[in-house]
């Protein structure tokens, strides 16, 4: 008994000593909300008056970030260094997109007061904006960073965008919970998705991890409430409707609209005595 329980603590000890390399998920997120938080004034814990601050705080930024990926570096690419530095190029894109994202949750939804109300209480917005930040870094072909903070926001929101998938501009995702984007999807521009949206893979084989096995969503589509869209091979056309809890697995051209039929029956009864009472 005592040898395996030997053996068994000389096995945690192996796998924490080849696990050395990887990123402390405190630290990688902290990143991340140190990022979000310069970037967006509504997220902001503390307040930044001035240029000079914002060059600090950017600073600060880019030695934290060379520090997470010198954990990763003999997996990159590029030095550590370079990737940050090309990063940090991109941010600026990286920020109007995301403003153009919040902009449109803003008109697509009544609820919404303005963009800073979306920016610091919408899960979707959220989402979108670690996404785009994790997008980046895959493009860059950092490895575990992305999923990281894929999963991070998935946690927080309840919403899951694998990093690899392409989103074009001012997308917009209403309440969220539940929707899920997969890796190889392809969403064009000004695409609006309500919660529980599946855009996923018809087949899970293990075969096809370098396959594109999920849709393509051209430009100015809506997917309401509970539609799955599965498949590599299909496309749904742009300025298309995609109603609630639609299941699609084959392509329709643009301006089309799908729907769900389903069958309700209504019937009434004038005795309460027949009435059934849920409590829920």
């Amino acid at each position: 008994m005592l040898s395996d329980k030997r053996r068994f603590i000389e096995h945690l000890a192996n796998s924490h000593l080849s696990s050395a390399h990887v990123v402390p998920r405190s630290v990688s997120c902290a990143f991340l909300d140190g990022l979000l938080q310069l970037l967006f004034p509504p997220l902001a814990e503390q307040n930044i008056a001035s240029g000079k601050e914002v060059e600090h705080h950017l600073r600060v930024l880019e030695s934290d970030l060379v520090l997470i990926l010198v954990k990763l570096e003999e997996r990159l690419p590029d030095s550590p260094a370079g990737i940050v530095n090309a990063f940090f190029n991109e941010l600026p894109s990286i920020y109007y997109q995301l403003l153009d994202d919040a902009q449109a949750i803003e008109a697509g939804d009544p609820a919404a007061v303005n963009t800073d109300e979306v920016i610091r209480t919408y899960p979707g917005f959220y989402a979108v904006a670690v996404y785009r930040i994790a997008h980046l870094l895959y493009k860059m072909q950092v490895p575990l960073l992305p999923r990281i903070y894929s999963e991070h926001a998935h946690a927080k929101t309840g919403i899951d965008i694998h990093p690899g998938a392409t989103i074009g501009v001012a997308f917009c995702i209403d309440h969220g919970t539940g929707v899920v984007i997969g890796e190889t999807t392809d969403i064009g521009n000004h695409v609006k998705v309500y919660q529980g949206v599946t855009l996923g893979a018809a087949s899970v084989d293990k075969a096809m991890a370098n396959v594109k096995r999920h849709p393509t969503i051209e430009d100015n589509v809506v997917i309401y409430a509970g539609a799955t869209i599965l498949g590599g091979k299909t496309v749904v056309g742009k300025n298309s409707v995609i109603g609630g809890n639609v299941w699609l697995t084959e392509s329709v051209p643009p301006f089309s609209r799908v729907y769900h039929r389903p069958q309700i029956q209504v019937r009434q009864t004038p005795d309460p005595a027949y009435l059934i009472n849920f409590s829920i």
